[in-house]
């Protein structure tokens, strides 16, 4: 009985794939995952299986075909974070899975903006809800994955509603592709962007600064 592999592919490039999880995707016989993550390895002689919407018939198979051949599970971002591992953990132990961290989206463009973040408050707005502007007066610094609904336009029309138009916003879109999109400035600022659905948006104090 194999091990499932559930491996961190990162915010998107192949080229913050980590070292031990292309090793690892080289060493299975099945790759499960996202259209994404699965486009970089069409090539190689792997069994591919898309994630849809069927998720417990792909649990079922790859607890059928574990017996004999080696799964990877391969997610976006970091498999710590908001990921389809809270999901596993349901129906594999810890001990049935090796879990490999990945580079998340919020990480990466932490990076690019040269700031840390383990003094921010870190979230997601991508199918669930918080009370995101009571979190905004709480911390200096708020981080948030956004989805088609919670998009960077809706989120800076909230923040002016709640008169927090002088935060500062950075949206980044398409992080570590070639078309990469680092936004910063003013809420009103934001609202004038193109409609950008899943991005990573940073709210915090300061001065805004050009785009990147």
């Amino acid at each position: 009985m194999h091990k499932i592999y559930v491996l961190g592919m990162g915010p998107g490039s192949l080229e913050y794939v980590l070292p031990i999880t292309t090793e690892k995707i080289l060493d299975s016989d099945v790759l499960i995952g996202g259209r994404r993550n699965l486009q970089y390895f069409e090539s190689l002689n792997k069994e591919k299986v898309y994630i849809g919407a069927d998720l417990e018939s792909i649990i079922a198979y790859a607890k059928e075909q574990r017996k004999e051949k080696k799964i990877a599970f391969l997610l976006s971002g970091d498999t710590g974070f908001y990921s389809m591992l809270k999901s596993l953990k349901q129906h594999f132990t810890s001990s049935e899975m090796v879990v490999i961290p990945g580079i998340s989206s919020f990480q990466y463009l932490m990076a690019r903006i040269g700031e840390p973040w383990q003094d921010a408050f870190v979230g997601s707005l991508h199918g669930r809800s918080f009370d995101m502007i009571e979190t905004v007066k709480n911390y200096e610094k708020v981080i948030l994955l956004t989805d088609p609904i919670n998009s960077p336009k809706r989120i800076a029309s909230m923040l002016i509603e709640h008169g927090l138009a002088d935060k500062t916003m950075v949206v980044g879109s398409n992080l570590s592709y070639e078309n990469e999109m680092i936004f910063e400035g003013k809420p009103r600022q934001v609202l004038e962007l193109q409609d950008l659905n899943m991005s990573v948006v940073v709210i915090k104090d300061g001065e805004d600064r050009v785009e990147i």
